[in-house]
């Protein structure tokens, strides 16, 4: 197992401040003393997969990397039931042009904008990822002839989906899309500009 050590620069900080002080005062202080300090504090994680492999749909082995991987590894068990296996084949997984990565599952999708370390990944599924999935204009209309998912108008996911309410609502580049969870309705908001679900 691969693990990181982090300093904790708020023991140093204190550090820092108490020498300021301390020189700034100067009466009573032996100048000939050097001031003492030791205050490193470091704690151990996880370092994130380098890659994980799973089971696909048609039983083909499917190895996720980077910031897929880590998504993956963070889920929460309920998150990777909902997932399903992974998808196979040339359309479901892989880098677009513009540098996203994904991974297409059963269930939903993970995304992320980038492969460096570090780079946060998000899941997309259910009725979200169907308006999301709707082809659009540019303005946000549903389109026969639109683009849809990261390279559609809403652009990438930026956060999970987050209960407001009743409401899940997911963020993405250029907008968000909303599920009401009472009504089965979803909204679907471009640049500002609430659009057609296309549901």
């Amino acid at each position: 197992m691969r693990t990181f050590a982090y300093r904790h620069t708020t023991a140093a900080g204190v550090a820092v401040i108490a020498l300021i002080t301390a020189g700034c005062s100067g009466a009573g202080t032996d100048a000939s003393v050097p001031p003492q300090v030791g205050l490193v504090a470091t704690s151990e994680v996880d370092a994130p997969p380098a890659d994980v492999k799973l089971t696909g749909d048609r039983d083909v082995e499917v190895t996720l990397t980077g910031p897929i991987a880590a998504k993956y590894t963070s889920a929460t068990d309920s998150q990777r039931q909902a997932l399903g296996k992974p998808l196979t084949g040339d359309f479901n997984a892989g880098t677009r042009e513009s540098g996203v990565v994904f991974q297409q599952f059963q269930g939903g999708v993970i995304t992320a904008k980038g492969t460096s370390p570090g780079t946060p990944a998000f899941i997309t599924w259910g009725r979200i990822r169907e308006a999301w999935n709707v082809p659009r204009d540019l303005a946000g209309v549903p389109a026969v002839s639109g683009q849809n998912g990261s390279v559609g108008p809403l652009g990438t996911a930026t956060s999970d989906e987050t209960p407001q309410g009743d409401l899940l609502v997911e963020t993405f580049e250029h907008g968000q899309v909303a599920y009401d969870t009472k009504t089965g309705q979803v909204e679907v908001t471009v640049n500002g500009k609430v659009v057609p679900s296309g549901l």
